[in-house]
């Protein structure tokens, strides 16, 4: 069994602060700045270009896909680090609709992070006519999965409200309409079992700044399933997916697997202070922190909907239907919000009216819920959060 108080131990939560946003942005492990520290000096600092590898820098995308794979159901060997998340949903999208010729329709819903839809998009006006972005409701995703389809393209689970999309029943449609899948996991990794290999997934991506604790910034990571794995060709032919890069071609070969997925250079100081989250990571089993967090987000649910009737749940009520994370509805969200930071309890605001809670086992316990929720309730039921400073919107929400 995963033990959560060494876990939580492990993490440098700030005295006095409740942090409910790891959804968001992880907070720091105690180990990462001294392992960057130790990078940069001992690595960097005394074998300055010989740490490619005397240090093993270029295997790190890698190596660290693989204990990200471990918690996501990938089959060792076909998850890689780095880029954006971003940059790897047009990889994935692009290579998937290069391997369904002859259909130019990607579907996702309007429950999807926004960039997803804005890199498809951009994706597609770049491909020329006749290519469609297709945006339907989350509930109707099913039924609009037909034969005209090339690509499905989903956020497991919703970025606002927390709502669970069924990947392996959808990918089974998928398949049966000749439809390739790529499903984006930022709000699943870390946060709930995946089962990638045994929902036959085409391509996966996700970032690690979030529930996996990677720091801001952090890289993302691509999946491709074995069968894809050497003949999807990488739209983005960077460098680093050449097949020999220190040959210095001037003709692109795509390198074998999921090599040919890299891009650019690997961001060495980064994956360094992942490897410090992954280092805990690695002392956690997802059916443990699955069944932590449902124990957590019930309990949450429970006392808000009794401390505070001005909220209404927008996650749905079944712990089966949700990730690791809680929202409410509330028309002035952004200022409670502003107002319950203010007290120590951190959180996000997601437009235009989501309150948004993250729970995370491995740093979040039961006392902690109880704690949040009281101090949720003194901000509802007394305005606290009616005052003018709390209503000035700054950049990030």
């Amino acid at each position: 069994m995963t033990d959560f108080a060494a876990t939580k131990a492990m993490f440098d939560l700030p005295e006095g602060v409740l942090y409910l946003d790891g959804n968001s942005l992880g907070p720091l492990p105690k180990a990462a700045a001294g392992k960057v520290s130790d990078m940069m000096t001992a690595e960097w600092g005394q074998m300055l270009i010989t740490g490619w590898n005397k240090a093993g820098w270029m295997a790190l995308p890698t190596e660290l896909g693989d204990r990200i794979g471990r918690l996501i159901g990938a089959e060792p060997g076909h998850v890689v680090m780095g880029d954006t998340l971003s940059i790897k949903v047009y990889q994935a999208v692009a290579s998937a609709l290069e391997l369904n010729p002859g259909r130019k329709v990607v579907l996702s819903d309007n429950g999807n992070f926004p960039t997803d839809l804005y890199m498809v998009d951009g994706l597609l006006r770049s491909l020329g006519d006749g290519y469609e972005l297709r945006v339907v409701d989350p509930e109707t995703v099913e039924d609009a999965i037909t034969e005209e389809i090339a690509v499905l393209m989903l956020t497991e689970v919703d970025y606002r409200t927390g709502r669970k999309h069924d990947m392996k029943a959808l990918t089974a449609k998928a398949h049966a309409n000749g439809v390739l899948t790529v499903w984006d996991l930022a709000h699943s990794a870390g946060a709930l079992p995946v089962d990638l290999a045994g929902c036959n997934a085409d391509f996966a991506v996700g970032c690690t700044y979030k529930y996996l604790n990677g720091g801001p910034g952090a890289p993302a990571f691509i999946y491709v399933a074995p069968r894809h794995a050497d003949t999807a060709r990488p739209a983005l032919s960077g460098w680093l997916g050449h097949e020999a890069p220190f040959a210095f071609d001037l003709d692109y070969r795509p390198g074998s697997g999921i090599e040919r997925m890299r891009v650019g250079t690997p961001p060495v100081i980064q994956l360094t202070a992942l490897s410090a989250a992954m280092d805990i990571w690695d002392m956690a089993e997802m059916a443990d922190i699955r069944r932590k967090s449902v124990e957590l987000t019930e309990l949450f649910i429970a006392e808000v909907e009794a401390a505070c009737p001005d909220l209404t749940l927008a996650s749905p009520r079944d712990a089966d239907l949700r990730g690791s994370q809680v929202s409410f509805r509330f028309a002035d969200g952004y200022a409670a919000m502003q107002a319950l930071i203010a007290r120590g309890v951190i959180g996000d605001f997601r437009a235009p009216d989501i309150m948004r809670f993250g729970f995370t086992p491995l740093y979040i316990d039961e006392g902690d819920v109880r704690a949040a929720v009281d101090m949720l309730a003194d901000v509802m039921n007394n305005r606290l959060w009616d005052r003018p400073e709390y209503k000035v919107r700054a950049r990030v929400t």
